[in-house]
C-alpha cells in the first residue's frame, strides 16, 4: 500500500475524489457524483456532476427541479434516466427524513433511492472521514482478487473479505489507490503489468489464464 500511495501521485484522480477535493468534501455532493458515476466513464461524470452542481447545490434546490432538467444535465452519464429520478427521489428523501442533511450512517444512506454500499461507503469515507470503511467498486473488486488478497465473486463479498484481510489503517484508502492504479496501471484487458510497482508482489490471478 505503501508503494501503491507512491506510485499513485501526480495521477488523475477519479471523477468523485476531485469533486471531493473542490467541493470541500460536501457529503451531498459526494453522494450525488457517486450515483452518477455508476458505468460510467470518469470524465463523463466529472462534466456531469459540474454541471449539476451549477444548477443545484443542495437537497432542497434540486428537489425542486424537475427529472426531464436532471436527465438534460446529466446527460450522457449511463442510465440518466434511472439516475434523474434516483437523484430527485434521494433529495427529497434527505429532505423529508433527514432535515435536508446526509445521514452518517450506513442503515440510514442505503435506505435512500439508487445508494447501494459502494456508494455509501465513499460518503462515509470522503463526506465523514470515517477510518472503518472500504468502498469496493468494479477496480478494487477485479485488483484484490488479481493480487491474491482475496477470492470472491461479487462486490460485497470482496468488501468483507478485504476488512479480514488488510490492515485497518489503509481501508479508507484501498479505494483511492487501487481505482487510480486500475485506471492507468492494473486495466481490466491488456494490464501493464511491465510498469507495475507491485508486479513483484502480484500473483496475477485472472491474467492470461492464470489461476
Amino acid at each position: 500500500m505503501r508503494t501503491l500511495a507512491r506510485a499513485v501521485t501526480g495521477m488523475d484522480l477519479p471523477a468523485v475524489e476531485k469533486i471531493s477535493e473542490s467541493q470541500a468534501e460536501d457529503p451531498f455532493q459526494i453522494l450525488i457524483a457517486t450515483l452518477l458515476s455508476a458505468r460510467t466513464q470518469d470524465a463523463t461524470t466529472h462534466a456531469a456532476s459540474t454541471r449539476l452542481f451549477k444548477r443545484a447545490r443542495t437537497p432542497r434546490t434540486m428537489a425542486r427541479l424537475e427529472v426531464k432538467e436532471i436527465e438534460k444535465l446529466i446527460y450522457p452519464v449511463s442510465f440518466y434516466r434511472n439516475k434523474a429520478r434516483h437523484v430527485k427521489a434521494c433529495c427529497q428523501m434527505l429532505i423529508d427524513r433527514h432535515g435536508g442533511r446526509v445521514p452518517p450512517t450506513m442503515d440510514a444512506l442505503t435506505e435512500l433511492p439508487g445508494v447501494g454500499r459502494k456508494t455509501a461507503n465513499l460518503v462515509l469515507i470522503l463526506g465523514f472521514k470515517s477510518g472503518q470503511n472500504i468502498c469496493v467498486d468494479t477496480h478494487v473488486h477485479r485488483i484484490s482478487n488479481r493480487l491474491g488478497w482475496v477470492r470472491t465473486r461479487e462486490p460485497e463479498e470482496t468488501e468483507q473479505a478485504l476488512y479480514r484481510s488488510t490492515e485497518s489503517r489503509w481501508w479508507p484508502y484501498i479505494n483511492l489507490y487501487l481505482v487510480t492504479w486500475g485506471q492507468n496501471v492494473c486495466r481490466p484487458v491488456y494490464p501493464r503489468c511491465g510498469d507495475c510497482v507491485i508486479a513483484g508482489d502480484c500473483r496475477r490471478i485472472g491474467v492470461n489464464g492464470r489461476s
